[in-house]
């Protein structure tokens, strides 16, 4: 195989792809069009067979030349999983505080904290590990994550230390041309009878084993109903934004609500009693902390909003 590194005959490949001819792909480049034709006749010679369709135009992977491709991509997976391999053994010049979280999850809260704490520590190297809560539990207790974030404890293992923020509520997420859109909120803290009527409406949910998807299902079960979910996300993101558009009522935390008023729709906060999150760090018992571990933990419980929403 040619000697060139893989990444950058993808790069050339991807290049060639998006622009449809070895002129336009070379002056995005920036070297000559000769060298990029001859560069990939001498990949075809190789691998013995051609990995363009030069019949088309646009240039085209030929199937031989798709193959080919997928065949550089594994080699970049591979060759990214050995290096989080192995800088576990390797001895390490920048000391890293590795930190996983749930990618909607993060979107909201890594931007509270670790913003201040990355200009307090400047030479500190954080390692962001975007994953499942029950895979980042279990990787903090291999000791592969140095800390997690997430939400509702109740269920992680007893060799953590959880240090969380406290009960944080939840709002209902209600379009004005919903017949619910005018329930005052004083009386839907204080009455099951709307709360029901919010919870047989059509719904736009996150994905059960989710925090927030077990609460609403222990709701349904308490009050004997069977939920109309129109659509399910693994995002609560997404699910916000349908609501917002009148697909179906949405139940999401105060955290990722915009402070701006609301157009179009109403956020009705809900009693606490009923849904509530709480989000924690948690790090393992076997883990004795340094200062600035301590002091990151220090940022991530004092850096929050208030936890009781005003109502809109």
């Amino acid at each position: 195989m040619t000697t060139i590194d893989s990444s950058n005959i993808l790069h050339y490949l991807d290049a060639i792809l998006k622009h449809g001819s070895y002129t336009k792909a070379a002056k995005d480049l920036y070297v000559s069009q000769p060298y990029l034709t001859q560069l990939i006749k001498r990949i075809e010679h190789e691998i013995g067979t051609e990995i363009l369709n030069r019949q088309t135009s646009p240039l085209q992977l030929t199937e031989a030349g798709k193959l080919y491709y997928q065949y550089l991509m594994s080699l970049e997976m591979a060759q990214e999983q050995f290096h989080k391999r192995i800088a576990h053994y390797s001895i390490r010049d920048t000391p890293t505080i590795k930190l996983g979280i749930l990618s909607s999850l993060g979107s909201y809260l890594l931007p509270l904290f670790l913003p201040d704490f990355m200009k307090k520590y400047p030479s500190i190297k954080i390692e962001i590990q975007e994953d499942y809560s029950e895979v980042n539990e279990i990787r903090v207790l291999n000791h592969e994550l140095d800390f997690f974030i997430g939400q509702n404890p109740e269920t992680l293992s007893p060799n953590l230390n959880v240090v969380s923020w406290g009960p944080h509520g939840y709002y209902a997420v209600v379009t004005e041309d919903s017949p619910l859109y005018d329930i005052n909120p004083k009386t839907l803290e204080q009455s099951h009878a709307n709360l029901k009527l919010l919870l047989q409406s059509p719904l736009v949910l996150t994905k059960k084993g989710s925090s927030i998807r077990r609460q609403l299902d222990h709701l349904f079960q308490k009050f004997k109903i069977k939920p109309t979910v129109v659509l399910e996300s693994t995002n609560i993101f997404t699910t916000l934004e349908l609501a917002k558009k009148g697909v179906g009522i949405a139940f999401v935390p105060y955290s990722i609500c915009m402070s701006e008023a609301p157009k179009g729709y109403r956020l009705l906060p809900l009693s606490l009693n009923m849904l509530s999150l709480d989000y924690f760090i948690a790090y393992s018992k076997n883990k004795p902390l340094s200062s600035v571990e301590q002091d990151l933990i220090a940022l991530f419980t004092t850096d929050v909003p208030c936890t009781h929403a005003e109502h809109p």
